[in-house]
């Protein structure tokens, strides 16, 4: 039991207490927790965001177009990199240590009084303390990241969003989605609500975008797809691209393609909230993207090596991750550092990956998911020939680092939990 006089360690650890009830699906939790802080999240406009790769980029583009245009927007994305409290932005803001502890003792209060049967998983407490906290900032609009698929995620229980928004839909968290592209797609497009326009990433697959149509006919949803036809990308580098869209010249700071067809997608999203009232200018979109970075999602440091940080791990991530290498990297020798987690789809990730690696250095990390060196090791040298394994994650930086040349690039990359301890190992030294 916590004292009245909460602090913010004693505060994540109790947020962190929540994990043994590991991931549940269902709305009946959420619906409690939710009911007994006043069903905030009713009095809330939201964008709703669901898919499988490209949602916090997204998320995070129309919040800060929305930002540029003076609303006062809220921003609830995962995972986190640096900072637990990364998941919780108010205008580009992470919530306050002692405002996050003012919810979470508002929150306690309400999960103290619930049946054992209704205690929530750490998501859902982390969703009620987002619902609260934008609700208690008077936030215009809240751009709203799903968790976990999409139609039992405790964020789909808000009842009628201004926007949902599908992201690139692809294989991922099979053991609880489904094991096929079609299960998984059903999943995300139960964030669809009745008569909720709808928009889209430009390039799903013919039987995800089918799925996604027949939902948005069912629901009476105006579905909406950015114009590719009016996009060109202009050039494209390690330091991100430039293109233009719909007659707009825009700068993106962030690397890969699907990054430009992720901007695209924010910007269809942003067209459509002027029907709302959230007028948003063209040079609002256009200082928005150019200020627009993410951790750990193709996140370049220019050094000497190159570093690059991508927590991606699965099927599509290895092949945007193989694409940016063979476009932008062409010539360059590629070191990578990996992690990956045991429960997520490794081999294909490798397969597609590390042909294009010179040489591969697996390592891991202390979490029970996590796969061992030794294994990640066996399963890479079937790819790549120059192939080792060192246990520890920052004994492995170093080793890596020590290996690259002046012009090489380091390749720290397939998990969000590795990326994140290595990045805060980095920055303690």
């Amino acid at each position: 039991m916590l004292c009245e006089k909460m602090t913010y360690k004693e505060a994540l650890e109790y947020i962190k207490s929540f994990r043994l009830f590991g991931i549940k699906p269902g709305l009946e939790r959420i619906g409690a927790l939710c009911e007994g802080i006043g069903n905030v999240q009713d009095e809330l406009k939201i964008v709703h965001v669901a898919g499988t790769n490209g949602k916090g980029s997204t998320s995070t583009m129309i919040a800060n177009a929305l930002s540029q245009a003076d609303f006062k927007v809220g921003l609830f994305t995962s995972p986190y990199v640096l900072d637990f409290r990364e998941r919780f932005v108010v205008d580009g803001q992470m919530i306050g240590k002692s405002e996050l502890v003012s919810c979470l003792k508002q929150i306690k209060k309400v999960v103290e009084d619930l049946p054992e049967e209704l205690l929530p998983t750490e998501f859902e407490l982390i969703t009620a303390l987002a619902f609260l906290y934008f609700h208690k900032s008077k936030c215009d609009i809240v751009v709203l990241e799903v968790g976990l698929g999409g139609r039992y995620d405790s964020t789909n229980i808000i009842k009628k969003p201004l926007i949902s928004l599908l992201t690139s839909i692809s294989l991922d968290h099979s053991d609880v989605l489904g094991s096929t592209l079609e299960q998984i797609a059903y999943e995300k497009a139960g964030i669809i609500k009745e008569g909720v326009p709808l928009v889209s990433y430009p390039f799903q697959t013919p039987e995800v975008l089918d799925l996604i149509k027949d939902f948005a006919n069912e629901k009476a949803s105006k579905l909406s797809l950015p114009e590719t036809i009016k996009l060109e990308i202009c050039e494209e580098d390690i330091s991100g691209s430039r293109f233009s869209y719909k007659r707009m010249e825009l700068i993106l700071p962030m690397l890969g393609r699907h990054m430009v067809y992720n901007a695209i997608t924010a910007i269809c999203a942003l067209q459509l909230l002027d029907e709302f009232g959230y007028t948003v200018k063209d040079e609002h979109i256009k200082a928005a993207l150019a200020k627009t970075k993410m951790p750990g999602r193709q996140e370049v440091e220019v050094d000497e090596p190159i570093l690059i940080f991508d927590g991606g791990h699965n099927e599509e991530s290895a092949q945007v991750l193989s694409d940016t290498i063979k476009k932008l990297l062409k010539g360059k020798r590629i070191l990578a550092l990996c992690c990956m987690m045991a429960d997520k789809d490794y081999e294909t990730y490798l397969k597609i990956l590390t042909p294009r690696i010179d040489s591969f250095i697996a390592t891991s990390i202390d979490l029970p998911r996590a796969l061992p060196a030794e294994k990640l090791a066996e399963a890479a040298s079937k790819y790549c020939k120059e192939v080792r394994s060192i246990k520890n994650a920052e004994k492995a930086f170093e080793a890596s680092k020590a290996l690259c040349g002046r012009e090489d690039v380091l390749l720290v990359c397939g998990s969000f939990y590795f990326i994140s301890q290595l990045k805060t190992f980095i920055n303690l030294n």
